[in-house]
């Protein structure tokens, strides 16, 4: 059972522990409110269950759902930045809307009641005897006229089985046969004669639901043969149901002629009676094929086809099932939904998700993979170096998902409701990315925009920036981004008056910076200002044993692109790319399995080894090559390098003596974990771990 404290009892805290109170599932541990005689308080003290000002002192109960309904957005924040992290958290918007639909609810139930009040009124007015039992046998409806009839009371008919109530009823044999038995003569108990008609009760669907019998005095036989078998009155009955519903309905017959549409169908469509009653059912299409049509010749339903109806071709959604009685096809029936609104609605929706999604990350910590331990340190790194505004340096080889990470650390942050601007450096050519990262003002060089132009910094004010391929940036670009990092202002270019600016930076690369340092291309000043906190991300041959789990994850993004609907891999086929080195990482192994999809049949739902295209490693050619070529210039080393080629021999040793285990390898050398990683990178000692 799920544990819940609600903060916030006004009237959407009552409202909400009103109905919690009557589940099964769920148990209201405690109701929190600063005003100790708010009504949801003094509703939680009658039932017995704890109450409080204060919602901090009840988050170790044990408590796996909050719901907060105070409206308060400090206070939401509040809880959400204090709970635990199995605790959900449910915001005030939610509880306000669940409220409204429970009073939209009770207004529902007491109409149904109304509604079910005015059918006992008319089943009561009837001249006719009504008996209704369900498919157990027992008594469901009993109305006034049956009660004359037969001698008993109403209360004493409902929920007994009919035979105690009718010892002759042939009720229970319609639940058997499922066949209708018309006008039939039978002598009651207490000396009447009836005559009876018994049917049973069937869903669309086949489904039994109980049984129905109407009967007369024998004096009235022949007025009752004649309004049993009067279609006209069944036809009222229909309509009189039918005109109750909001939704557009149409029913024609099995020759696709209309007979009965609702006023609701009047409304959407712009069609009268008269233009529908009688006609085909094409009458009232504008665009489409009639689904009327369609079901009548193929006797199953149809649901969700989009067409356009009525002389406003109004756009809309409709559902179709045929209308069998007795195994015959006697019609069928639609429900039709408007759809213009909505898909305006929807299209203004996809617009502006289309501009937001440049404007926003789209990633969290929950879309990355992380089972190995490399990946699982890197995943914490990140996590606090978002809860900081300290410069992040992503450290890794193409495709590792440098930029997936960046994402996350923004979503992860206080920045989040801000804006993400993602910038690759080496996308942009070296003469237009200085005035694109820092902005322009008017007249700077020839082509400017009137009024200048605000640069990426700019726009990412109070928001991250996401600098990939950061050692491509100039030197000169250098100087500028060094100016940014020290004084948090930037200088458009043509421009003489520095701009403040708050951006956190997330930076990204691919290359080693200190050889980039070690051959003047890259500021050494610059560097310690980017390295404050660096994540080495692992490269996929590092951590093989997540590419199931990648699999499974990149074929939900293919199948979405692709509209596919492929399953998963094969264990051959795994196999396979288990044993491949992925020089191009994560982003190869999308590329692989985008390419398998493509010249797979529809009909196959596994990607097999066939499926794969052909997968080479040349990775211990190359490591032989280099031993042979290191061999022979061994003679021409320098003393700092001999000397870095011991301490990197030492390294070697002991991961190969620790099975690979870099925490252990740390432990024993008397280094930090981002130490070794440093040296391993350094050392391109990252091929002899396995940890």
């Amino acid at each position: 059972m799920q544990n819940i404290m609600i903060v916030g009892a006004g009237k959407g805290g009552t409202a909400i522990l009103k109905i919690l109170k009557e589940s099964e599932v769920l148990n209201v541990r405690v109701v929190i409110d600063r005003n100790e005689d708010a009504p949801g308080i003094t509703l939680a003290r009658k039932e017995g269950i704890k109450t409080g000002t204060n919602w901090r002192e009840f988050l170790n109960e044990d408590i796996d759902i909050i719901i907060e309904v105070t409206g308060n957005e400090e206070v939401f924040r509040d809880i959400r930045n204090s709970k635990n992290k199995q605790t959900v958290l449910i915001p005030g918007s939610v509880a306000f809307l669940v409220s409204k639909l429970i009073e939209e609810k009770e207004e529902l139930v007491a109409k149904l009641q109304n509604d079910s009040y005015k059918q006992e009124l008319i089943f009561d007015a009837a001249n006719d005897g009504m008996v209704v039992i369900d498919r157990h046998g027992q008594v469901i409806l009993f109305n006034k006229r049956a009660e004359e009839i037969m001698g008993v009371k109403k209360e004493q008919a409902i929920g007994k089985d009919i035979l105690e109530v009718i010892p002759m009823s042939r009720l229970l044999f319609i639940l058997q046969s499922r066949r209708v038995e018309s006008n039939q003569e039978m002598v009651l108990g207490n000396g009447r004669k009836i005559i009876t008609t018994r049917l049973p009760i069937i869903e669309e669907n086949g489904s039994l639901v109980g049984a129905f019998a109407v009967f007369k005095d024998i004096t009235e036989v022949v007025n009752l043969a004649e309004e049993i078998t009067n279609l006209k009155e069944i036809q009222t009955m229909l309509q009189a149901i039918i005109h109750s519903s909001d939704d557009a309905i149409s029913v024609v017959d099995e020759n696709g002629r209309g007979i009965l549409i609702n006023p609701a169908y009047t409304r959407l469509t712009g069609l009268t009676p008269d233009q529908v009653i009688g006609k085909p059912a094409t009458a009232d299409i504008s665009e489409g094929e009639s689904m009327h049509m369609k079901v009548l010749q193929t006797r199953r339903a149809v649901r969700g086809v989009p067409m356009r109806v009525g002389p406003n071709k109004r756009e809309v959604i409709v559902n179709v099932a045929p209308i069998i009685v007795e195994g015959k096809l006697k019609g069928s029936v639609g429900v039709v939904h408007d759809m213009s609104e909505m898909k305006s609605l929807s299209r203004e929706l996809n617009r502006a998700r289309q501009i937001i999604r440049t404007l926003e990350a789209k990633y969290t910590f929950e879309d990355i993979i992380g089972i190995s331990e490399e990946m699982v340190i890197a995943i914490e790194q990140a996590k606090l170096g978002a809860k900081t505004p300290a410069t992040v340096l992503l450290r890794g080889e193409s495709g590792t998902g440098k930029e997936l990470f960046a994402h996350a650390i923004h979503n992860a942050s206080d920045r989040k409701y801000n804006k993400f601007i993602r910038v690759n450096c080496a996308a942009i050519s070296e003469s237009l990315l200085e005035s694109e990262l820092f902005g322009y003002e008017e007249g700077a060089f020839s082509g400017a925009l009137r009024g200048g132009k605000r640069g990426f910094f700019e726009e990412a004010n109070n928001g991250s920036i996401f600098l990939d391929e950061i050692g491509e940036l100039s030197a000169n670009t250098q100087a500028k981004f060094l100016r940014v990092l020290q004084e948090n202002e930037i200088i458009r270019v043509g421009g003489t008056k520095p701009i403040s600016i708050n951006v956190r930076i997330i930076a990204a690369t691919n290359v080693n910076l200190e050889k980039s340092i070690a051959k003047g291309s890259f500021r050494e000043d610059l560097y310690y200002r980017l390295n404050r906190m660096p994540i080495q991300i692992p490269p996929l041959r590092k951590r093989k044993e997540e590419i199931p789990v990648l699999c499974s994850r990149l074929l939900e993004k293919i199948n979405r692109d692709y509209g596919r609907n492929v399953e998963g891999v094969t264990k051959e086929a795994l196999t396979e790319l288990m044993e491949y080195d992925w020089p191009g990482n994560v982003r190869e192994l999308e590329n692989i399995l985008g390419r398998a999809i493509i010249f797979m049949n529809y009909n196959d739902t596994l990607i097999d080894v066939h499926h794969l295209p052909e997968l080479k490693n040349n990775t211990k050619r190359q490591e032989t090559s280099k031993m042979n070529s290191a061999e022979h210039v061994m003679s021409e080393k320098t003393l700092p390098e001999m000397v870095e080629e011991f301490e990197a021999g030492i390294i070697r040793e002991t991961l190969s003596r620790l099975n690979g285990n870099k925490t252990l390898t740390a432990k024993s050398l008397g280094l930090s974990v981002r130490n070794l990683y440093y040296k391993l990178d350094k050392f391109n000692l990252e091929k002899n771990s396995t940890q």
